[in-house]
């Protein structure tokens, strides 16, 4: 006990140090620190919560055994507490583990055609709808950030913003970032294209990469000199103009050659504010995985190159099979799928990576 106690203390004090901190109404004028806060705090909270029922659960264990000693009727409750005891150090061993710190986090999620041309944009649209409907059955809030549509109604590209409701999860399992970063990769797709007169199956891909959002601008530091900012006219499908001002807004973060481009909003103010947002993700995105390389650990694969052979999952319609190659899960409910029904899919990849952070950890 007083091993496990030793590694739980500074967490103890740091959630109690947290949870006075919020108690104070100065911290909640700077939403940004406060909701940085708050992750925290949930996340220690795992911890205290899981330290207290194994506290609890040995102490209960431990006077029955004493009573029992004198008591016979006390040794027929010995086996019930030894195992309540034994599933609470279970339960305290695995969130002792250490989990992603972006779990809570709300996400930006970016969904690009790939090969298949106007195929690859339909299944792009697709899949953006999936993913507004899994957000609607988690009680997540999606917001469209930025959109370049295909000529057939597709999407080329695509940005949306998934937030949780209120001030965040309870738990970082139940976090944006701790399902959807899971999406990360090239989906590919097996189906007759409408395009497709002969009746056909063909094949397609569409990438996905998900974001982990900054909550406080302060997080992410940019220089302004670091910045080229241009501006230009916005452009519909085909590329006609759908502005006579140029209200677009291109942003290059020269040191990192990172590219954001915005033309959805009616104004270059708005259109700025939202490049800034995606771009601080980003440079956020590429500073956790810079922060990983160099303790040689492996990030969880996000999409490079829009290319099939670095599939992550793969969507047949003939079959309405859904199928991940990570994972091995497969079923056979795709059209339930697409209809925002991931969680069986989502849930494969939490297990196989908790597994596989309980082997890490040598635990």
């Amino acid at each position: 006990m007083s091993e496990t106690f030793a590694a739980v203390e500074p967490m103890l004090a740091e959630h109690a140090e947290i949870e006075t901190q919020l108690a104070d109404p100065a911290v909640h004028a700077d939403a940004g620190r406060a909701r940085t806060l708050g992750r925290r705090y949930a996340e220690l909270g795992r911890v205290v919560g899981a330290y207290r029922a194994w506290h609890q659960a040995n102490q209960d264990l431990s006077e029955a055994t004493e009573i029992a000693e004198t008591d016979e009727t006390f040794a027929a409750e010995l086996p019930a507490l030894q195992a309540a005891a034994d599933e609470a150090a279970e339960r305290l061993r695995r969130v002792l583990v250490p989990r992603d710190p972006d779990d809570a986090r709300d996400v930006i999620l970016e969904i690009k055609a790939g090969e298949g041309g106007e195929e690859s944009a339909l299944f792009a649209g697709d899949l953006l709808r999936m993913y507004l409907r899994y957000a609607e059955r988690r009680g997540w809030k999606a917001e469209l950030i930025e959109t370049t549509e295909s000529d057939l109604g597709g999407y080329k590209d695509v940005q949306v913003a998934v937030k949780s409701r209120g001030g965040g999860p309870a738990d970082p399992a139940d976090g944006v970032w701790a399902s959807l970063k899971y999406e990360g990769g090239v989906h590919r797709v097996q189906r007759v294209p409408v395009t497709e007169s002969q009746g056909r199956i063909h094949t397609s891909a569409a990438g996905v990469v998900v974001l982990p959002e900054v909550d406080d601008p302060g997080e992410v530091a940019i220089d302004a000199n670091d910045l080229r900012i241009d501006v230009y006219r916005s452009s519909g499908p085909g590329g006609q103009s759908v502005n006579t001002t140029d209200s677009a807004v291109r942003i290059t973060h020269v040191p990192t050659g990172i590219v954001v481009s915005m033309q959805n909003e009616k104004s270059q103010l708005q259109n700025r504010e939202q490049a800034m947002r995606v771009l601080r993700a980003r440079l956020l995105a590429a500073q956790a995985e810079a922060e990983a390389a160099a303790a040689s650990e492996v990030r969880r694969s996000q999409v490079r190159t829009v290319d099939r052979s670095e599939r992550i999952r793969t969507y047949n319609y003939p079959e309405n099979r859904i199928a991940d190659h990570r994972t091995g899960y497969k079923a056979y409910n795709l059209d339930a799928v697409l209809d925002g029904d991931l969680d069986p899919v989502v849930r494969s990849a939490v297990e196989a990576d908790e597994a596989a952070r309980l082997a890490a950890a040598g635990a």
